[in-house]
């Protein structure tokens, strides 16, 4: 038999029997590698471990240990949910199961279930893992031979046809299921997994299409893993957004508008203070402010390409007979403000802010509070420069985000280099200058990052900054994003120091990214716990009677001179109620007046952590208080 060479990650390469496997591979190693390999990486693909080898290659061996051998039991699991599903419910039809972050989703048409459901499917699926069943790949040389199997499922026919003649399946016992693979070799290894909620879908996220019935699941390598994210869905369901914004009056919604966040009074003092700091920090870093329309002729989305590339996700609407549409997104705008003057290199760079209000058709079935809307603003600006500016401004760009995230939120982050993606504008080349320019700016700044192939703009690439709040949740916030196309499309153009005209470079930012995305998440990262320049109320001082009244009125008039947000408890209930209450509506400072602090004109300070700071004179308090909120603590 004739022998080929395999090449491990070390270097090291050894001879073996063409067509063997991974699993044998592993076996030739060690007893316990054969045992724990779930999954393998021939010359960079991931595959079964039974599939042979027929050629000279590099092979990796994939465990649970390894990030892609995790989303091959993640991505098992989702198909014993299937077979779960189909022992129990045998006119369901099984659609599509993805890995996603921490686990998986199954959808099911013709499926209609309940939350008590999930523990007998749970169930059923554990009995099934307890099977050991041999998980084997079918290989479907042409498309009627796939139909065969899936003759009762127009959804999976409908997928068969869209695919080229050979496509493949794998079978567990008695289910087969539609799958590019790869997957465990055998049901043993499915033992971690939770069942965790119930959604509704459409077929290819078309709501013109069938509903389906969405099955999310956790799953990990070991049950510690497990039951420690467990816990943290019990926290994030204490700190769930919309649970505390309505508790704290920060946020409401309505039917009336889906999509659309009503900001209540405390609210919009976060919307306003988050508003004022990015001002703040536009002011320092030679920012301009515009004002911007809402709704734009379709000629203008024409030029930008959004009405070719972006049209399903507009509102749009008419106008005096003419197509129209509210804004998406605010570059196509700005680029028009570029162009309403003759521009010099002398002028450049030209940063334009916007906070206009925009609106993106989101699918109803996807709005989620905060985190997910139709109608939004963001801490959008544009950057016109010059091609030898790119770099000089990209790293002003990071620095920006090091400031807000480091020094004011201290979140953790990390960066991704996102690249061309499929559907794209303009020449390959210009998106290869432009994809080494924002890696080598990454690597200039020593800031570490990935690649995420494919997920760049369709007008370029960008950077795109994940954060982790609290409880280790990870959130896509910032963006830089650099565009050679828009500028070209539109014609826009400065005069060159040769007296010749150029086209500018475009530099797309947003470091909070949507306001109401970034409220949700502060909400739920501080518990409604808000630092003190964040903070709906700073201040609330509490009467212990009715004779403490007038002072009590001047110490809030004060406060409120000075800027501090503070109010006042008067009520004729106990002072520990009121403390307890102001505890619970997270009232930064606490400050209680009977006879005493009256004569000695002071308060009593306390903190909403039941911390008792003692007796303070109020303009003294109030100092501290101001440099508390100003350094932004």
């Amino acid at each position: 038999m004739s022998k080929i060479k395999i090449t491990f990650p070390d270097g090291n390469a050894k001879q073996f029997d063409k067509g063997a496997t991974p699993l044998q591979i592993a076996q030739s190693i060690s007893d316990g590698l054969a045992r724990a390999a779930i999954a393998a990486k021939v010359d960079g693909k991931t595959v079964d471990v039974t599939r042979p080898i027929d050629h000279d290659a590099t092979v990796q061996l994939l465990t649970l240990k390894d990030a892609e051998g995790l989303d091959v039991l993640r991505h098992s699991c989702a198909h014993l949910l299937a077979h779960a599903v189909k022992r129990l419910y045998p006119d369901a039809k099984p659609t599509i199961g993805p890995v996603v972050e921490n686990g998986f989703y199954y959808d099911f048409g013709s499926l209609s279930l309940k939350e008590e459901d999930l523990a007998k499917l749970e169930q059923e699926m554990r009995k099934i893992a307890k099977e050991k069943l041999a998980v084997e790949r079918i290989e479907y040389t042409d498309k009627a031979a796939a139909k065969k199997d899936y003759a009762a499922n127009k959804f999976k026919l409908e997928m068969i046809d869209e695919f080229e003649e050979g496509s493949s399946a794998y079978r567990e016992g008695d289910f087969i299921d539609l799958c590019r693979g790869p997957h465990v070799p055998n049901t043993k290894f499915l033992e971690v997994f939770k069942l965790t909620k119930l959604a509704g879908a459409y077929w290819r996220g078309d709501a013109k299409r069938e509903q389906l019935t969405r099955v999310y699941g956790a799953c990990f390598a070991t049950k510690k893993e497990l039951d420690d994210y467990l816990k943290m869905l019990e926290e994030a369901e204490k700190r769930d957004h919309r649970r505390l914004g309505k508790e704290h009056d920060l946020v409401m919604f309505h039917e009336y508008s889906p999509g659309s966040p009503f900001f209540l009074f405390k609210g919009a003092v976060l919307y306003n203070e988050l508003l004022a700091f990015v001002r703040e920090e536009y002011m320092k870093r030679g920012y301009n402010e515009v004002v911007t329309p809402l709704i734009y002729d379709k000629q203008l989305w024409e030029t930008s390409g959004h009405w070719e590339h972006y049209r399903e996700d507009m509102f749009t609407l008419k106008v005096d007979g003419r197509d129209f549409s509210l804004k998406p997104m605010n570059c196509p705008s700005h680029v028009l403000i570029f162009m309403n003057s003759s521009r010099s290199y002398r002028d450049l760079p030209i940063r334009i802010a916007d906070f206009a209000p925009l609106h993106r058709n989101e699918l109803k079935g996807v709005l989620a509070g905060l985190t997910r809307v139709r109608k939004f603003s963001q801490d959008d600006s544009h950057t016109f420069c010059a091609e030898e500016q790119i770099e000089e401004e990209v790293e002003a760009l990071l620095g920006f985000v090091k400031h807000v995230y480091d020094d004011v939120f201290h979140f953790e982050y990390s960066l991704a280099l996102s690249t061309r993606p499929e559907k794209y504008m303009g020449e390959p080349a210009l998106w290869e200058k432009a994809e080494r320019i924002l890696a080598g700016t990454l690597k200039k700044k020593k800031m570490p990052f990935t690649i995420n192939p494919g997920d760049g703009a369709f007008y370029g690439p960008k950077i795109d900054i994940r954060i982790k709040d609290a409880l280790g949740r990870e959130w896509q916030l910032a963006t830089i994003q650099l565009d050679f196309q828009l500028p070209l499309r539109f014609g826009a153009t400065y005069e060159g120091a040769d007296g010749k005209k150029h086209t500018p470079i475009m530099i797309h930012k947003a470091i909070l990214g949507s306001l109401e995305r970034f409220i949700g998440i502060l909400i739920e990262h501080y518990a409604a716990k808000f630092p003190l320049w964040l903070s709906p109320v700073q201040a609330r001082v509490l009467t212990i009677s009715d004779r403490h009244l007038p002072y009590a009125k001047d110490v809030v008039a004060a406060m409120r001179a000075a800027g501090l947000r503070a109010e006042m408890d008067s009520r004729t209930e106990t002072t520990n109620k009121k403390i307890r209450e102001a505890q619970l509506d997270q009232v930064n400072y606490i400050l209680v007046v009977g006879d005493k602090e009256v004569a000695d004109g002071t308060v009593s300070v306390r903190t909403r952590d039941n911390v008792q700071h003692g007796a303070k004179r109020y303009p003294d308090l109030i100092a501290e208080l101001l440099v508390e909120a100003r350094e932004r603590r």
